[in-house]
């Protein structure tokens, strides 16, 4: 699989997953485009990518404020051929019944993890349709396929992600564009360290290849689902996660 003279953009790219994302995509050939809100950690994620030989450079935007995105948009200079939209609220969020969920809460997960994701698809929807082999890949969660207890906000956030990726694949196919969801379970990240023990625990016996998932894993997956053979996986949903649920 090779990303050769392909442009990736890829959202949330200042954290552990979508650093790691950035790498694959920039080991695969790939000229990275790294967008956060954060400048700091996604400059830090830049000078990784350069430091292993990539080529790479950095657009800000904020995925909760719909200019923010249009610009990112606007602002792309020549072809996309790929977009992976891993920005997302996933901490903070977890733990809390369905009766003790703030509708500001709700509606800041929406904003980013649903709305954020559709706007970031139409900003970048000329330049992937120019490419003549536009991809998306967004990042969604396996606990809207198993259906996680006490984090609503989230799970139904990934599940709506899911659900526009099924829509967007038979509305942008005719132009060549494909989109994919991937759904891995929980990680060992930063952003994870707030999940009760339990929870790991049921995760990692409760795969059909037992154990621990990290991250670099899902970024070669999410790698390949930018490449041009991968149009023939589009509007699909991929559970990512050594066999904790099945498709």
């Amino acid at each position: 699989m090779t990303l050769q003279n392909r442009n990736i953009l890829v959202t949330g790219a200042g954290g552990g997953l979508g650093r790691d994302i950035v790498l694959a995509c920039g080991r695969a050939g790939a000229h990275v485009i790294l967008s956060d809100f954060n400048e700091e950690t996604v400059q830090a994620s830049l000078a990784a990518l350069q430091a292993a030989g990539g080529s790479g450079e950095v657009r800000l935007a904020d995925l909760s404020d719909p200019e923010s995105i249009a610009a990112l948009g606007a602002g792309l200079d020549g072809p996309l051929h790929g977009l992976i939209n891993n920005g997302a609220i996933a901490t903070g969020i977890g733990g809390i019944g369905y009766r003790d969920i703030e509708i500001e809460t709700w509606d800041r997960v929406m904003q980013v993890n649903v709305r954020g994701t559709w706007l970031m698809i139409r900003a970048c929807a000329d330049a992937l349709i120019a490419s003549g082999s536009g991809r998306v890949v967004n990042l969604a969660s396996d606990t809207a396929l198993w259906g996680a207890q006490n984090l609503l906000a989230y799970t139904s956030s990934k599940g709506a992600v899911m659900a526009m990726t099924r829509s967007l694949a038979r509305e942008m196919g005719p132009d060549g564009v494909g989109l994919t969801t991937i759904a891995p379970g929980i990680l060992t990240t930063e952003s994870t360290d707030y999940v009760p023990e339990a929870r790991h625990t049921h995760y990692e016996t409760g795969r059909a290849v037992p154990g621990k998932q990290g991250t670099g894993e899902v970024a070669e997956v999410a790698a390949f689902l930018v490449s041009e053979p991968a149009i023939t996986l589009t509007g699909q949903t991929l559970p990512v996660d050594h066999g904790f649920v099945f498709n």
